[in-house]
């Protein structure tokens, strides 16, 4: 075995160790739920635009995107555009393929952002509803001839939005790539945490991402990438296309 191999599988038993750690799981999910009401995720930002993410998820999105290679990331939900940014620049050190941003509405303060960003050359913006005929008729147009790709969904988080979106984009997730479906730690949280939302227990993305998988077999939750972050809003979130 080399040393890369000897490595890697340390990595692997750390990563399982972790999982099988229902304590620790448990003890990121109260870290989770304690932050979540000082917006913990507003502190960062990417290249200049607020990106509203966990650190520890955009490192997993990395890992993925190098490993896929995608020739486009369709994100739905753009809100000021750092995760676009984000996914462009990464492609850009990868010397391939574009972002395509949904949103039901862009601010215009965001669109001017995000259109005069330097990496606004790898960004396509769509604005409408993302389950619209019209927006994915836009977005099969600028998707067209991409071989390989990646879905974020973080949109509206309610149970009926999220299916209908993971039903609409299946069609974009290669084989051995991946549809994150973010915010799905809503399901972990106490009733009635985001009194504001109209998502809660019982009604979010996570119970959308089950009731997915009941009808289409072709995705699988990959357990290992929330394991070994810990701290994530997206458990049984990182959904793979495994057929």
């Amino acid at each position: 075995m080399s040393k890369d191999e000897e490595f890697e599988a340390e990595v692997k038993r750390n990563i399982d160790g972790l999982a099988a750690d229902r304590d620790l799981q448990a003890l990121s999910r109260v870290w989770v739920r304690e932050i979540t009401p000082h917006r913990y995720a507003y502190n960062f930002r990417w290249m200049g635009r607020p990106i509203i993410q966990f650190p520890q998820d955009m490192i997993a999105m990395q890992e993925i995107i190098w490993s896929v290679r995608p020739d486009v990331v369709i994100e739905t939900g753009v809100a000021h555009g750092g995760s676009l940014v984000y996914y462009a620049s990464l492609l850009e050190l990868v010397g391939n393929g574009r972002v395509i941003g949904v949103d039901i509405e862009i601010r215009p303060h965001n669109r001017a952002a995000i259109e005069s960003h330097p990496m606004a050359k790898r960004i396509d913006l769509v604005e409408g509803s993302s389950t619209s005929d019209a927006v994915l008729k836009r977005v099969r147009e600028l998707a067209a001839g991409c071989n390989t790709g990646v879905v974020v969904l973080d949109s509206n988080h309610t149970h009926d939005h999220v299916l209908a979106e993971l039903r609409a984009y299946a069609e974009f997730v290669s084989v051995g790539s991946y549809c994150v479906v973010m915010d799905t730690i809503v399901e972990d949280m106490p009733a009635g945490f985001f009194p504001e939302r109209p998502w809660t227990l019982g009604n979010n993305p996570k119970t959308a991402v089950k009731a997915f998988l009941q009808d289409d077999t072709r995705f699988e939750i990959d357990p290992l990438v929330p394991a070994k972050l810990l701290i994530t809003v997206a458990p049984d979130g990182y959904v793979k296309r495994v057929r």
